[in-house]
């Protein structure tokens, strides 16, 4: 192991630069060469660890002796797992632990040699602008996209629950929600939700959503979600009439 006893980067730059040769190290071993990796972690043997250097290499071997070590450590026993989850789920699993000591080895020589709030900001960014092993075994994560609804102030066309939802609905279940009416005509339901879909809390901006409580305010008419107005279910049966924090706080100037 290249410990910092031999080799110590002290500047922002040679740290970054240690890292991204210690990263592309593991990057082999979990892509190009991982058929090897795989071999070597083998189940049967000791606690292994994924090593990678600045010099782009990588080695799977037995953690340090010393306590404690020149440099923290891998993740201990990745080559445990090997055979008892599916491959792509464990060289994601060491990919994520491989991203946690690239930062614990490049934030372990940012304290030893003094960098301050500045230099920790600036070796942050430098890292945090290359993908992560994790994104380059497994691709990038995709996070589900929500459409937000344009609001305009002035539009007189803006949605609202329909006003022959109730503010106050007694529990169903896990849970509060507006009480939709029942409807001889098929069809009712549908297109009140749809109305429903384009309503914004008045706090949060979200969308409304069936499942959850909501309450409106009888002075701006604006609808809220319970939570983002500290209002539950069972409060809100003893209200009233509901003003909202905006409208509370009107009223309360002098």
């Amino acid at each position: 192991m290249d410990g910092a006893g031999k080799y110590n980067p002290r500047t922002v730059e040679e740290v970054f630069r240690d890292f991204k040769g210690r990263r592309i190290g593991m990057i082999k071993a979990l892509t190009t060469d991982v058929e090897e990796f795989y071999r070597q972690c083998d189940p049967e043997k000791e606690n292994l660890c994924l090593y990678g250097f600045p010099s782009e290499q990588w080695e799977v071997n037995l953690p340090a002796e010393e306590v404690p070590p020149e440099l923290p450590e891998p993740a201990l026993g990745i080559n445990f797992a090997r055979d008892g989850m599916q491959e792509k789920d464990w060289l994601s699993l060491v990919a994520v632990h491989s991203d946690a000591w690239l930062l614990a080895v490049a934030f372990y020589f940012g304290a030893r040699f003094g960098f301050d709030k500045n230099d920790r900001k600036r070796l942050f960014n430098m890292i945090n602008d290359l993908p992560t092993i994790f994104e380059m075994v497994s691709g990038p994560v995709k996070k589900p996209v929500k459409e937000k609804t344009s609001v305009s102030n002035h539009s007189s066309n803006k949605s609202k629950p329909s006003s022959k939802v109730q503010r106050v609905s007694e529990p169903q279940g896990k849970y509060s929600k507006p009480m939709q009416p029942k409807d001889d005509e098929e069809g009712m339901e549908d297109e009140d939700e749809e109305e429903h879909g384009d309503t914004l809390c008045g706090a949060c901006g979200e969308n409304y959503a069936s499942d959850e409580f909501w309450i409106c305010c009888d002075i701006c008419e604006k609808w809220f979600h319970g939570k983002c107005v500290k209002i539950t279910p069972a409060r809100a049966e003893h209200i009233k009439q509901y003003k909202c924090p905006s409208c509370s706080n009107k009223r309360a100037r002098p």
